[in-house]
């Protein structure tokens, strides 16, 4: 499974369970599937977690279902809608008149609160959305056939606190990033949490090889040192937070552990100094140890 497919897949497993965020995610995956007009809705898509999710979101937020489903759950699927009153409900779910739309604007209204906005996001990246394995480049891209949609899907990821770049591409408007920080907030902020930390992770161990291929050229013994103990500290942590969750590290563990994240080239030295509250650094040397072998307790 690709990056992009597990983030889709993370973006899933949250439940469309309020009415408003339903609707604006539903909002989001049609103003950026590969079709909606004014005769047909048709959604297209290769994430087998988007395509069982999709008849569930368009019952909660439309409360009909599609006209035609996919065969099989094998490769792209295929969704769409092409009974003239569902085409209508949903036009007017959106406060527009089928008859009389002749191109496609986001309607603010639906999106007025915070959850809404990152839910129409949320369904603009499931349905139009693909991001980039984090270990090769940070890349992610919002894609969709409306150029005015796009327009104001920057000034909704503004809003959000974001500032994405566009550009044009075969007939697609994009919104992009490029930075990891950017990119790990925007998953925070869609509900993806873990795909999140996948990014910043890989952002530190990048930064970790570089400092190591730099100590290595000034022939730096105690540098090296301090590389590769950070680097097995911070893949305990990674271990941890995969496994179990960093909530299962008593506090001043925890602090250590996010201290060793933040600061990910220091020497323990540094990090003493760095410590708030203070501690030693025998006492810190201690945790970080503790870390190394934590397992919770049952």
């Amino acid at each position: 499974m690709s990056f992009s497919s597990e983030a889709k897949a993370e973006l899933c497993q949250q439940r469309p369970d309020r009415k408003c965020c339903a609707l604006a995610e539903s909002y989001g995956v049609l103003l950026y599937c590969n079709t909606f007009s004014a005769r047909e809705i048709r959604i297209i898509t290769a994430s087998s977690h988007f395509a069982q999710r999709l008849p569930r979101l368009f019952r909660r937020a439309f409360n009909l279902g599609f006209d035609s489903l996919p065969s099989s759950a094998a490769g792209k699927q295929s969704f769409s809608v092409t009974d003239p009153e569902k085409l209508a409900l949903i036009f007017r779910s959106f406060g527009a008149e089928i008859d009389s739309t002749l191109s496609h604007h986001i309607n603010f209204g639906v999106i007025e609160e915070d959850c809404c906005r990152s839910s129409f996001i949320r369904g603009a990246f499931l349905a139009g959305g693909s991001v980039t394995d984090p270990e090769k480049r940070y890349h992610l891209e919002l894609a969709t056939p409306h150029h005015s949609v796009s327009r104001e899907a920057f000034s909704v990821l503004l809003d959000l606190g974001f500032s994405p770049k566009e550009t044009q591409r075969g007939g697609n408007s994009l919104l992009y990033f490029k930075q990891a920080d950017a990119i790990a907030d925007f998953f925070t902020t869609i509900g993806a949490p873990r795909t999140a930390m996948a990014v910043m992770t890989a952002k530190v161990e990048k930064e970790m090889r570089n400092t190591v291929t730099r100590q290595i050229n000034c022939d730096n013994a105690n540098a090296d040192k301090t590389v590769a103990a950070a680097q097995a500290q911070l893949a305990a942590i990674r271990r941890i937070a995969r496994e179990y969750g960093l909530d299962a590290l008593p506090e001043p563990l925890r602090d250590a552990a996010l201290l060793r994240i933040a600061n990910p080239e220091a020497s323990l030295s540094d990090l003493v100094l760095l410590s708030d509250p203070p501690v030693t650094k025998s006492c810190l040397n201690h945790r970080l140890k503790k870390i190394m072998t934590f397992e919770p307790k049952e």
